[in-house]
C-alpha cells in the first residue's frame, strides 16, 4: 500500500511528550506514528525541524474592512504563512443571521486557504432568537461585546459579500441583553465569548482624558481602566453561574483581570481564559505612536510580566491574536490616539513571536505552546480530536518549525490586506517553514502552494 505523505526525521510534539517518529498521512488523516518508512507519493524531510499540531487561532476579525470573499483570501494566506491551519472568525452581522448567514458561508467556502470556523456575535435583541439557527449551521459559540454602549457604542459590522462599503452601526449592550444571551447559550449548551470592558466606565474615562487633552497609548490605557474589565468579568461570571454557562474571556492582558477571573473560578464559574501575543510583548511604556491601539489596551510592563507568569504556570488556556485586517490609512485617521482605529493584524506573527520570545528564551516549552495554541482551543470549541493534536485518525494539520531560523517581521513578506505590522522590523528566532492542512502543504517558506478554496468550514457539534 502506498500512502500520500510521510514526514521523516522531525521532532513530533504530542500531547505530553516529544517523540522522534515518522508521521504517516493518507487521505488527509494521520494514520501512523512509526519508525517504518512506508511507500509514499511525497516524502517530506523534517530533519532538525519540529512538527507541531497546526495552530488554531480562536480570535480573528476579517471581512470588516474588505468583503469576506476578498478578506478570506488575504487573511488565510497570512494565517498559512504563519503556521495557522484553522482560523475562527468573529462574525458581526447587523441584520438577521437567518437572512444573511448563508451568503457569508457561501463566499467563505470558495476563498480560504486554511480551515475556518465561526463565532457569531450577538449584537441585537432579534439575534438572540436566532442563536438556535446558528447552532444548526455548526456555529456553537457566541460573542458578547460588553464594551459597546452609550458614547462608545460605535462598531463596524462585517461587509456584505461582494460589497466594499463600511457598515457602521451603534450597539447598546445592556445587562438585560447580556443575561438573555447567556441564558440562551446555556440552554443550547454553547460557550459564550466575552469582551469584558464596562462601556459606561470607558465612556466616562475617555471623556475625562479628552477634556484634560491627554494623548498617547498611556492615556488610552488610563481611559479604559482595568477596573472596567474587573466590573464586567464579575457581571458576566455571576450570570454564567446563574445559568450554568461556560464563559470564555477573550484578550485578557492585565493582572487585575487575571486575579478577578481566578476568584470567579473559585466561586464555581466555568471559565476559559485567552490572552494575545501583544499582551506578552507590548506595553504602553515601550510603544511610540498609535499603531498598538487596541481594546482592551496594552497595559504596563508589569502587566506584561504578569501575563508571562500566568502562561508559564498554565493558568491561561489559549492564545488568540485578536487579528484585525485593516490598513494604515484607516488605522491612523487623525493626529491623536482618540482618532486612531483600535485593532491591528497579528495572525501571521503569533507563532514566530511565541517561538522567539517564549520557547527560545526559555519561558515556555513546546508542549505548553502547543496546548495554548492548538489543543486547548480545539477542546473548548468542539473540534477535538479532529483538530488540535498529532495522533492517529486526527486531521493532518501540521506546522513544521525551524527553531533556529531567524528573520525580520515584514508586512510586505506576510502579504495580507494590512500594509503595516506592529512588530515591523523585529528580528525573531523560530519560524514555520511548512504549513500542512489535512495532509496537503498550503504554504512553504512564505510562499503559497495551495489555491484559495482548499480551506473547509469546520462545523462544530455540541
Amino acid at each position: 500500500m502506498t500512502v500520500d505523505v510521510v514526514i521523516t526525521g522531525s521532532h513530533v510534539i504530542l500531547q505530553n511528550v516529544m517523540i522522534d517518529k515518522n508521521i504517516v498521512i493518507d487521505e488527509g488523516k494521520i494514520v501512523a506514528l512509526t519508525n517504518d518508512l512506508p511507500q509514499c507519493d511525497l516524502k517530506i524531510k523534517g530533519d532538525g525541524l519540529v512538527s507541531l499540531p497546526g495552530i488554531i487561532d480562536p480570535h480573528v476579525h476579517y471581512g470588516v474592512y474588505s468583503p469576506i470573499d476578498e478578506a478570506a483570501i488575504t487573511e488565510s494566506k497570512v494565517a498559512a504563512i504563519g503556521g495557522v491551519t484553522t482560523m475562527m472568525r468573529m462574525l458581526r452581522l447587523g441584520g438577521s443571521y437567518k437572512k444573511n448567514l448563508d451568503s457569508h458561508l457561501e463566499a467563505s467556502a470558495k476563498t480560504h486557504y486554511v480551515d475556518y470556523s465561526i463565532h457569531a456575535s450577538i449584537l441585537q435583541k432579534n439575534q438572540i432568537d436566532e442563536m438556535e439557527f446558528c447552532k444548526s449551521k455548526g456555529i456553537t459559540s457566541f460573542k458578547i461585546y460588553m464594551n459597546l454602549g452609550d458614547e462608545v457604542g460605535h462598531i463596524y459590522m462585517d461587509m456584505k459579500p461582494g460589497e466594499k462599503s463600511l457598515i457602521e452601526e451603534r450597539v447598546e449592550m445592556t445587562k438585560d441583553m447580556i443575561e438573555k444571551i447567556i441564558s440562551k447559550a446555556a440552554s443550547l449548551n454553547c460557550t459564550v465569548l466575552v469582551h469584558a470592558e464596562d462601556y459606561q466606565m470607558c465612556s466616562c474615562g475617555i471623556k475625562t482624558a479628552k477634556e484634560k487633552k491627554k494623548d498617547g497609548l498611556a492615556a488610552w490605557s488610563e481611559s479604559r481602566p482595568v477596573e472596567s474589565e474587573v466590573k464586567s468579568i464579575k457581571t458576566a461570571s455571576e450570570l454564567a453561574r446563574k445559568y450554568n454557562c461556560s464563559i470564555y474571556f477573550v484578550h485578557i492582558g492585565s493582572q487585575a483581570a487575571i486575579d478577578t477571573i481566578s476568584e470567579e473560578k473559585k466561586n464555581g464559574t466555568k471559565i476559559h481564559l485567552e490572552t494575545c501575543p501583544h499582551y506578552l510583548t507590548l506595553s504602553h511604556e515601550s510603544q511610540q505612536g498609535y499603531l498598538a491601539k487596541v481594546m482592551p489596551p496594552i497595559r504596563s510592563s508589569q502587566d506584561v510580566d504578569s501575563i508571562w507568569r500566568e502562561v508559564q504556570s498554565n493558568r491561561i488556556a489559549t492564545i488568540g491574536t485578536d487579528h484585525v485586517a485593516n490598513r494604515l490609512k484607516l488605522k491612523i485617521a487623525g493626529e491623536t490616539v482618540w482618532d486612531a482605529l483600535a485593532g491591528f493584524p497579528g495572525i501571521g506573527t503569533m507563532l514566530p513571536i511565541l517561538l522567539s520570545e517564549g520557547v527560545n528564551k526559555g519561558r515556555i516549552n513546546l508542549q505548553q505552546l502547543s496546548h495554548m495554541t492548538s489543543l486547548n482551543t480545539a477542546k473548548i470549541f468542539g473540534m477535538y480530536p479532529k483538530k488540535g493534536i498529532i495522533q492517529k485518525d486526527s486531521d493532518a494539520d501540521i506546522v513544521l518549525v525551524d527553531l533556529k531560523k531567524e528573520g525580520k517581521v515584514s508586512a510586505q513578506v506576510l502579504d495580507g490586506f494590512s500594509d503595516y505590522n506592529v512588530y515591523e522590523g523585529w528580528n525573531l528566532k523560530g519560524w514555520p517553514v511548512k504549513t500542512m492542512v489535512r495532509g496537503r502543504i498550503v504554504a512553504e517558506d512564505f510562499k503559497m502552494i495551495e489555491k484559495p478554496g482548499y480551506g473547509k468550514f469546520v462545523s462544530r457539534p455540541v
